[in-house]
C-alpha cells in the first residue's frame, strides 16, 4: 500500500510539514519537555514550573514564549498571575503525523 503522507495529513486536517517541524523542534529541548510534562498535569504559573528545574526565570520565560508562540501552550490571566496550559490539539496533530509516518512502514517502492 502506497501512502502519500501529505495527502493523508491534509485529509485529516493536520498541520503541514513546516509547522510540524517547528513543533518537533520545540520539543527537542529537555527543559521544554519537562515544562510540557508538568503542564499536561494541569495549568500553573511559571513560578511553580520552576520548582525543581535548574534554570533562571528569564530562561523559563524564553521556553514558555517558544511553546506559546507555536501554540503548544496558551495562557490566561488569573488576577495578577499568568496561568499556562497545554493546547492538546497541537499534540494531537503531532501524534497524527507520527501515526501516518508509521503507517508508511514497508510502503516504499523505490
Amino acid at each position: 500500500m502506497d501512502i502519500n503522507i501529505d495527502k493523508h495529513l491534509y485529509n485529516k486536517g493536520v498541520l503541514m510539514k513546516q509547522e510540524l517541524a517547528q513543533l518537533f523542534k520545540a520539543l527537542s529541548d529537555a527543559n521544554r519537555l519537562t515544562i510540557l510534562e508538568r503542564l499536561v498535569k494541569g495549568e500553573t504559573c511559571a513560578c511553580t514550573l520552576m520548582d525543581g528545574i535548574e534554570i533562571t526565570q528569564p530562561t523559563m520565560s524564553y521556553h514558555l514564549k517558544m511553546l506559546s508562540d507555536l501554540n503548544l501552550t496558551t495562557t490566561k490571566k488569573d488576577g495578577t498571575w499568568k496561568k499556562h496550559y497545554v493546547d492538546f490539539d497541537k499534540i494531537d496533530d503531532m501524534i497524527s503525523y507520527l501515526e501516518a509516518l508509521k503507517a508508511m512502514k514497508g510502503s516504499c517502492n523505490l
